[in-house]
C-alpha cells in the first residue's frame, strides 16, 4: 500500500465487503502494486469495523488508551482520504470453563473472488490448524537440515533455529524490517545471505546467482539495489558490489559441486553509463539484447572491478563495502586496501575456474593481477603494526597511526588472513593490533574502527553524519567484526575465534536484567550494530535486517565447527577451544542422515587424527557421501 503515511495516505481507499465481512484496502496509484487488494477479516465474522485510525485512536490519544475502547461499538467508517487502518470488532461470550478460538486473517491478492475464497476456506478451524501445521513442518524441515550440539547453550539456540530463520525470513524473503521498510534486493546483500542458505536450500542460492547476474550492466557494473517488480534500481560507483557475483558463485559450486550453473545464460542491462559528474542514478534500465553465461557474467564483473590507482591498489569508488565512505574516492583516484585483499582472494580462486573452462589465458592474467595487488598492499598498505584501510583521492591514508580518526580498521586486518595472501608475520601482527585496539571486552563489543570520525577536516562521506560510535562510524558493525573471528578460526586459533563470537552473541548480552537494560533490543536475533556512543555504550542498534545473521552462521559452522562439505565429500576441519571435549553435528544430506560426533580427548584446537565411518577407519581425510537413505555414524577424533 505504500512505504510511508505522508506520501500514501491520500491514495489509499478502503471498503467493506458486507457479504463476507471483509475489510479491503487498495492504492491504485502505487506504481508496482496498484492492482493489489489488501484484506483483513476474522472468524467468527466481525460485526463492526473501522478504517480510520484518527477516529479509532481519538484526538490527543494513543494506542495505549484509544478512544474506540470507550465506545460500545466501532463506528463503521471507510472510504478514501482517511488515515487508514484496519480495526475489526467481534463479540465472544464465554460461560464458566468455556473456551473459544478466534482467528484473524490478513493478506493481499488481486481479485475479490479470490479473497472471498481464502476467507471462506480459513473460517474452518480445521483448515487453519492444517495450514499452521504445514507451516511449522516446512520450517522444521529447513531448519532441521543441520543441527549442532556444542558446549555453549546460547550458541546452540542461534545455530539451530534463529540465525537461519532471521536470514531466510527477514533478509532473503521479506527484505524489510522495523528499521528499513524497503523490499529491494541488494546486489551484494542477498548474494551474501544465500551463502549461509546453501546447506539447506541450495536452490535458493542458485536462483539468486542467476537473478543477480541479470542485474549487471553491459559494462560489467551492477545495480546496487533494485525492486524486483519494476526492475528499477540505482546505478552507482560502489566498487565491491559486482565482485560478490564470482565470490558467491565459487562458494556455491564448492559446496554443491554444481558447476553446470556456470553455463546458465542471463541477459544484461542496457543504459547510458553514469556521467562524469554523477555518483549514482535511480532509474529503470532497458533489457539488453546481449545474453551471456554466468561464467561470462563473472568474468565481466572481475574485469570491470580489478582497477588500479596510484599506489597499485584498486579504486574505492563511492564505497567499497562500507557505503558510508562514499566521498573517499569520489574524484576517481581514492584506493582501498580491503578491496585489494578481497580481489586477491577472488582472482586466485577464480583462476582455477577459468582453467576448468579452458580459459587459460584469462587464468594467467588473473594470477598476475593478484600478485601485483599483494605486492602493492605490502608496499603501500602496511602501516607498521597493521594494514591501512584506504587512501583519499589526494593520497591521504585512512586507517593509519598518523590519523587522528580511524587509526585502525578491522577489515584489512581480518582479510589479510581470510584472503590467505597477507605476509604471515604481518597478518599475525595485524590481528593482534585489531584485538588490542578494537576489542572492548568489558562492553562485549568489537569495533569496526577507532577512533570514530568527528572533527577531522577531511570528509570521508556520509559516515561522518552518524554520531561518533554509532553504526559504521566507530561502533560495532557486526558484519565486519565477524570477519575478525573468522580470521582467527582460519589461523587455527579456535579459542580466540569462539571468544570473539561470544562477545557478538546477542543472547550473551541479555542474560540478566542489567544486560537487558543496557542492550535494549531483541536478544534472539543479531543486531547489525552496537553503539560505542558515550552514554549509550553497549546498546543494540539495527536488528533483524542485517547480513550479519548469515555470516555469524557461517563463521560458526564452517570456521569453528569445521563443517565443510565439498560436492560428494564431507570434510571436518575443527578450530575449537582446547577445553571443548566434544560436540556433534547432525546433517541431512539428500535422503541420508550423517550423525557426526567430534571428540577431543587430548585438548587440541584443531587437527584430525582419525575418522571412523560406521565403525570403519577411513583412509582419507574426508567422508565419501552417499545418497542411500540410511543413517550413518561418523566419529572424528582430534589429534
Amino acid at each position: 500500500l505504500g512505504e510511508n503515511k505522508e506520501t500514501t495516505a491520500l491514495h489509499i481507499s478502503t471498503q467493506w465487503d458486507n457479504k463476507e465481512k471483509i475489510l479491503l484496502a487498495e492504492n491504485s496509484y502505487h506504481s508496482e502494486f496498484g492492482q493489489m487488494k489488501a484484506f483483513s477479516s476474522s472468524y467468527p465474522p466481525a460485526k463492526h469495523f473501522g478504517a480510520d485510525r484518527t477516529f479509532f485512536i481519538g484526538r490527543n490519544q494513543s494506542l495505549r488508551s484509544p478512544a474506540a475502547m470507550r465506545r460500545r461499538e466501532l463506528v463503521d467508517r471507510c472510504g478514501a482520504g482517511l488515515d487508514s487502518c484496519a480495526a475489526l470488532q467481534l463479540s465472544v461470550t464465554l460461560e464458566p470453563g468455556e473456551e473459544e478460538t478466534v482467528f484473524f486473517f490478513m493478506g493481499q491478492t488481486t481479485e475479490l473472488d479470490e479473497i472471498r475464497g481464502l476467507v471462506q476456506r480459513f473460517r474452518d478451524p480445521a483448515a487453519v490448524e492444517k495450514a499452521f501445521a504445514q507451516t511449522k513442518a516446512s520450517w522444521d524441515l529447513m531448519l532441521g537440515t543441520l543441527q549442532v550440539e556444542t558446549p555453549i547453550l546460547s550458541t546452540n539456540f542461534l545455530l539451530n533455529r534463529w540465525l537461519l530463520y532471521q536470514n531466510l525470513s527477514c533478509r532473503f524473503w521479506g527484505r524489510s524490517a522495523f528499521y528499513q521498510s524497503g523490499g529491494a534486493f541488494g546486489f551484494r546483500d542477498q548474494l551474501q545471505d544465500v551463502m549461509a542458505l546453501v546447506y539447506m536450500r541450495p536452490d535458493l542460492a542458485r536462483r539468486q546467482l542467476l537473478r543477480a547476474s541479470c542485474h549487471q550492466f553491459e559494462e560489467g557494473d551492477v545495480q546496487h539495489w533494485w525492486h524486483e517488480a519494476s526492475g528499477a534500481g540505482v546505478r552507482t560507483r560502489i566498487s565491491d558490489d559486482l565482485l560478490w557475483l564470482p565470490y558467491v558463485a565459487m562458494h556455491y559450486m564448492d559446496i554443491t559441486g554444481d558447476e553446470e550453473v556456470l553455463q546458465e545464460e542471463g541477459h544484461f542491462l542496457h543504459a547510458q553509463p553514469l556521467a562524469d559528474d554523477e555518483h549514482e542514478k535511480y532509474f529503470s534500465p532497458d533489457i539488453s539484447e546481449e545474453n551471456a553465461t554466468l561464467y561470462k557474467h563473472c568474468c565481466r564483473a572481475i574485469d570491470k572491478g580489478a582497477t588500479s590507482g596510484a599506489n597499485g591498489l584498486p579504486l574505492i569508488g563511492t564505497g567499497d563495502w562500507n557505503d558510508g565512505l562514499n566521498a573517499v574516492g569520489e574524484g576517481g583516484k581514492g584506493e582501498s586496501v580491503w578491496l585489494g585483499w578481497f580481489l586477491v582472494d577472488i582472482l586466485r580462486r577464480f583462476a582455477k575456474v577459468c582453467e576448468q573452462q579452458n580459459d587459460k589465458a584469462r587464468a594467467k592474467r588473473y594470477r598476475q593481477r593478484a600478485t601485483r595487488y599483494v605486492k602493492a598492499i605490502e608496499k603501500n598498505g602496511w602501516d607498521g603494526e597493521w594494514y591501512r584501510r584506504a587512501y583519499y583521492d589526494d593520497g591521504t591514508p585512512i586507517g593509519s597511526a598518523q590519523n587522528d580518526e580511524d587509526k585502525i580498521d578491522v577489515l584489512p586486518q581480518a582479510w589479510s588472513v581470510i584472503s590467505g595472501a597477507g605476509d604471515p608475520e604481518r597478518a599475525e601482527q595485524a590481528l593482534q593490533s585489531a584485538v588490542e585496539h578494537l576489542v572492548k571486552r568489558d562492553d562485549k563489543m568489537v569495533l569496526l574502527f577507532t577512533p570514530p570520525f568527528d572533527k577531522s577536516e577531511k570528509n570521508p562521506g556520509y559516515i561522518k553524519g552518524y554520531l561518533p560510535g554509532v553504526r559504521e562510524n566507530g561502533g560495532q558493525y557486526t558484519h565486519g567484526a565477524l570477519w575478525l573471528a573468522l580470521a582467527f578460526a582460519i589461523q587455527g586459533n579456535g579459542g580466540k575465534a569462539v571468544d570473539l563470537l561470544q562477545l557478538l552473541n546477542p543472547v550473551e548480552h541479555a542474560k540478566d536484567t542489567a544486560g537487558l537494560e543496557k542492550y535494549k533490543v531483541e536478544p534472539y536475533v543479531v543486531a547489525a550494530d552496537v553503539y560505542a556512543l558515550e552514554g549509550q555504550v553497549g546498546r543494540g542498534g539495527w536488528t533483524w535486517y542485517t547480513g550479519s545473521a548469515g555470516w555469524m552462521y557461517r563463521v560458526w559452522i564452517e570456521g569453528v565447527l569445521g563443517f565443510q562439505p565439498r560436492a560428494d565429500k564431507l570434510f571436518i576441519k575443527p578450530n575449537i577451544p582446547a577445553d571443548w571435549k566434544e560436540y556433534k553435528i547432525n546433517w541431512r544430506y539428500k535422503s541420508t542422515f550423517y550423525q557426526v560426533h567430534i571428540l577431543n580427548p587430548d585438548g587440541k584446537e584443531n587437527g584430525v587424527a582419525k575418522i571412523n565411518l560406521d565403525g570403519e577407519v577411513q583412509k582419507t581425510d574426508f567422508v565419501a557421501l552417499a545418497d542411500d537413505g540410511k543413517t550413518h555414524q561418523v566419529e572424528v577424533v582430534l589429534g
